[in-house]
């Protein structure tokens, strides 16, 4: 595991639903045994932003966060931050991102939860990015020949 990889599933677990993620979850009938090291709590973080995306930074707001940290049996400990007050996404995310770290289960939660959850995420965006793009309305000026 490097951490170009962890960042990817812990994005993936973080933007995904949970409905989807409990359902992905519920299928693959894993029971790992584990302990909570920080419970799901709920806090907030400031959101920065620049403007016209490449100049200045400003603080645009705060957001709702739930974080949790786990320790699986075998030693590995499982973090997550999810947009939002779901204790039960937070946990479940940090449980995945713990398992995720074991080679035997990393590979099948890539295979049947991580991947799956990515392409639906990349459908929705590209469903949304299409609708986006048909309601774009062009604006122009058109320079009189009298000036």
């Amino acid at each position: 595991m490097n951490t170009a990889q962890r960042k990817q599933w812990m994005s993936v677990l973080a933007r995904a639903s949970w409905r989807e993620l409990e359902s992905r979850w519920q299928g693959l009938a894993l029971v790992p045994d584990y302990e909570l090291i920080r419970a799901p709590e709920v806090g907030l973080a400031q959101v920065r932003a620049r403007m016209g995306a490449s100049g200045s930074q400003f603080n645009l707001g705060d957001i709702t966060i739930t974080r949790a940290v786990i320790r699986l049996a075998g030693g590995e400990l499982g973090y997550s931050y999810v947009a939002g007050r779901n204790k039960a996404h937070a946990e479940l995310s940090a449980v995945i991102d713990g398992l995720m770290q074991s080679p035997e289960v990393g590979e099948r939660l890539t295979r049947e939860l991580i991947a799956p959850l990515a392409a639906h995420k990349a459908e929705q965006e590209e469903l949304r990015r299409r609708e986006v793009a048909a309601s774009k309305v062009d604006f122009f000026t058109m320079v009189r020949g009298e000036d």
